[in-house]
């Protein structure tokens, strides 16, 4: 495929693929940057079992990470939330049909998948 790579895919979708880490995105949406203590504390969970979950996300770019100091502060990436989201992964699996190309050529009407 031209410039979409299916093992990104497969990273990203496999990282969403857990009710706990679709929840941090969740807590991390609602709050904005916040510090791994404070979600320690929202997910009753040990720092150790949040912190991969974490590195899971954060690997396949959902989420990104800034140390001050001792503590690390999660954000969601919009951007690559946005990008999965996007109509680009719709098309891959959507083909156009005639008078309906959502894949980004101009149309009479704007078309989402």
């Amino acid at each position: 495929m031209t410039e979409i790579s299916l093992k990104d895919y497969e990273a990203k979708f496999k990282a969403l693929a857990d009710e706990k880490r679709l929840q941090i995105m969740y807590e991390l949406t609602q709050r904005g940057n916040t510090c791994v203590c404070d979600l320690t504390d929202i997910f009753e969970m040990s720092q150790s079992k949040l912190s991969y979950h974490l590195k899971i996300l954060l690997d396949a770019g959902f989420i990104t990470k800034e140390t001050r100091g001792t503590w690390s502060y999660y954000e969601i990436n919009q951007d690559q939330v946005s990008h999965i989201l996007s109509e680009e992964l719709c098309c891959i699996f959507k083909p156009a049909r005639s008078g309906n190309n959502c894949c980004g050529a101009p149309n009479e009407k704007e078309t989402h998948c």
